[in-house]
């Protein structure tokens, strides 16, 4: 039976904004029972700046409410509805084993969503059954904080509890609660989706929450839904060119994984780059290179067109103006990313100012990278540190003279030393969530119930930038395989 807590002992402090819009938008839900909750990790330092009491958490009461046996004061559990275009297809979702039991407001005022995830059947499951396994929700843990602390938004992770049921995939697998948190979910497929089966007045309901939500600077102008679109494209070129500059492959860049907030959301096939190599794809399921990392800011892009589509009935009463208005703030997009992304990249070489044969340098380096496989995360730190030795990159005469080059550019910049090490610690990653090592330790977690090496890790990829203590285990690439690493989605 589930429980409403009237007693509020772990600092919840909800409201359900998204539940005032046309019920088009969601469905109210009453919660699964699960046999066993038990706590499997808690994000403790997220929860305190939730503010909430992580302690309350770990006790069974608070277990209750992550495994979704017993709802805060004032919570209202709903699934939310969406649409969105899978590998270029449009097709109806919507949380098929989510649900949104309402949004935390934090002592500094700031409103989160909080979503458990594989918390059984809603509307939307389709033929599934709503419930999530060990392993992908881990994972999810794993990678979403692991982009937290390198300085890239995304929704993150509170805690991850295990129920106690099997969840039968191939194979019988344990079955697991997510509790995730974001900025609000909501997607270029929502807007779709209202777009699609409701009316321009549910499509203005929603821009206008979004607005209120995320962007209410927006309000004081003169077109507003201009004005939507046009944050929406600035956040997300930021956001891709973070996920480029660090090497990240999202693997699934649907339209339902594109949020209006700008954060990263879904772990699922995703992975990080080892080797260079632009034509890295990760995702099992995507059989043409679709997503491949060469081809995130192409088509995240493509994505937003889609969100624009939706918008030009509100964007002007003519037809024609709206589409003129809106084409003119996409074109935008791919100067908006290539600032973000050759600013990041002369950090990452350490360079302050501008030089038009900047981005002929840095393409010479990626050049080389690719030729000789090298190690996307590992050469920069090897740039940062000075110690371009024993490599057959370093090694090759194009490298060297490449290398004389990058030392001319950095003295016309007149930094110190000093500077230019400083820039280059803070741009690059001494450790990232490496493939072998993130299914090293789930398989630990999984099968062995050995949740250390978890930890471990965890508490690794909290200090990516630090230079002070480098850990070669967390450093070291996997060993070469003629079998490319292969991410599915978490189901």
């Amino acid at each position: 039976m589930v429980i409403t807590m009237e007693k509020n002992d772990s600092g919840w402090n909800l409201e359900n904004s998204y539940a005032k819009l046309p019920g088009l938008f969601y469905t109210p839900l009453k919660l699964e029972t699960v046999s066993d909750p038990k706590l499997v990790i808690l994000n403790q330092l997220l929860a305190k700046d939730l503010g909430l009491d992580a302690e309350a958490l770990m006790g069974q009461d608070g277990i209750n409410i992550l495994a979704g046996q017993a709802l805060p004061a004032k919570a209202k559990p709903i699934a939310q509805a969406y649409a969105g275009h899978q590998f270029g297809y449009f097709t109806m979702l919507g949380d098929g084993r989510a649900m949104l039991i309402g949004e935390q407001i934090t002592p500094a005022g700031e409103r989160f969503d909080i979503q458990l995830k594989g918390s059984g059947k809603t509307p939307y499951s389709r033929s599934g059954d709503g419930k999530a396994a060990l392993g992908p929700m881990l994972r999810e843990y794993l990678i979403s904080e692991a982009m937290h602390y390198l300085g890239i938004p995304t929704s993150r992770s509170l805690a991850v509890v295990t129920t106690g049921d099997p969840v039968y995939r191939e194979n019988p697998l344990k079955g697991a609660i997510l509790t995730r948190v974001a900025a609000s979910h909501i997607r270029v497929g929502t807007f779709e989706y209202a777009a699609q089966w409701g009316t321009t007045a549910d499509v203005k309901a929603l821009a206008d929450y979004a607005i209120k939500r995320h962007f209410p600077m927006l309000l004081s102008e003169q077109n507003v839904y201009l004005g939507l679109l046009d944050e929406v494209i600035k956040a997300q070129a930021s956001l891709i060119a973070k996920w480029q500059l660090v090497g990240f492959i999202h693997g699934v860049m649907n339209t339902d994984n594109v949020f209006i907030s700008g954060e990263t959301i879904d772990y699922g096939p995703c992975a990080f780059m080892d080797h260079y190599d632009p034509e890295t794809v990760f995702s099992s399921i995507d059989l043409q290179g679709r997503y491949a990392y060469r081809n995130q800011p192409n088509i995240d892009l493509w994505n937003l067109a889609r969100l624009a589509e939706t918008l030009i009935s509100l964007v002007d009463d003519s037809q024609e103006q709206a589409i003129q208005l809106v084409e003119a703030s996409l074109r935008n997009f791919a100067s908006l990313y290539q600032q973000n992304w050759l600013q990041g990249m002369r950090l990452k070489l350490g360079i302050a100012n501008e030089e038009p044969q900047d981005e002929l340098l840095i393409a010479e380096l990626l050049g080389l990278m690719k030729q000789y496989q090298a190690d996307y995360t590992n050469t920069f730190v090897d740039l940062t540190l000075d110690r371009t030795q024993s490599s057959e990159v370093y090694e090759s005469d194009g490298f060297k003279a490449w290398l004389e080059r990058w030392k001319a550019r950095l003295e016309r910049s007149e930094q110190t030393d000093q500077d230019i090490k400083k820039l280059m610690k803070q741009a690059n990653p001494v450790v990232i969530p490496r493939n072998h090592q993130v299914e090293k330790v789930l398989q630990a977690a999984n099968d062995q119930d050995d949740f250390k090496p978890l930890q471990r890790l965890l508490e690794v990829l909290q200090a990516p930038y630090n230079y002070d203590s480098l850990n070669q285990e967390y450093m070291t690439p996997p060993e070469p395989s003629n079998s490319p690493y292969k991410t599915y989605c978490g189901t």
